[in-house]
């Protein structure tokens, strides 16, 4: 059984929903160290001009844990958000088809990030007709760090393969630390797909919603192709 693993992001890209497809269970980190100017708060949507990312406020402090970390609402950035999508997005083929279910999140009161992120990721999902089950790690008692870490999450969901993107191996990852817990390792070697956008020129890798709203039902197949 192959296990991916990530921290949570907001609006996540097509890079992380890939992953989840491509994966036989997806846990979900929404316990690590918040990391400040990362994609736990912040992607990127599609403009005239080119991308335009989307940062949601927060209380950030040092060495915060991400199921410790508050939004800051004192600054209207739900309307924002919304406003912005609905006018860079309110032409796009399938608007119409995920305009009720995204605005009622905004409208919604958040006070922790993981809340929010969560609640999109698990939509989402729901969206694309994706059956990858998903756990989140602080549902586990999993302690560690890093590649130690990975080892105990992967062997507490019964799984014998991790699913790793190409940058983690090269960077940080353990690999005899795998092979002593008899885990394989399964490497993510990702192409952004290409398709249709709002408006020319063609940026890749941004939020799923991009590829939601333009490609509609066929966003899972696209992103499906796109598997080594």
């Amino acid at each position: 059984m192959v296990v991916g693993i990530h921290q949570l992001h907001y609006l996540p890209w097509l890079r992380y929903i890939h992953k989840i497809i491509c994966a036989d269970v997806f846990i979900v980190l929404d316990n690590i160290q918040y990391n400040k100017n990362g994609h736990q708060n912040r992607n990127r949507i599609k403009s005239p001009q080119g991308d335009l990312c989307l940062t949601v406020p927060v209380f950030d402090q040092f060495a915060q844990s991400l199921d410790q970390v508050r939004i800051d609402n004192k600054r209207p950035w739900a309307r924002k958000h919304w406003r912005s999508i609905a006018q860079h997005y309110g032409r796009a083929p399938y608007f119409d088809e995920h305009a009720a279910w995204l605005s009622a999140i905004y409208e919604r009161p958040w006070e922790k990030l993981n809340d929010l992120n969560r609640t999109l990721l698990t939509r989402i999902i729901e969206e694309l007709g994706i059956e990858t089950p998903l756990i989140f790690a602080s549902d586990l008692d999993v302690s560690g760090e890093a590649t130690e870490r990975l080892v105990g999450l992967v062997h507490a969901v019964g799984g014998t393969a991790y699913l790793s993107g190409a940058h983690a191996v090269e960077s940080y990852l353990d690999r005899a630390a795998l092979e002593e817990a008899n885990i394989a390792l399964h490497i993510q070697h990702w192409t952004a797909p290409a398709y249709s956008q709002c408006s020319a020129p063609f940026v890749p890798d941004l939020s799923i919603l991009d590829l939601m709203m333009n490609c509609g039902p066929k966003s899972r197949g696209i992103l499906e192709g796109a598997r080594p």
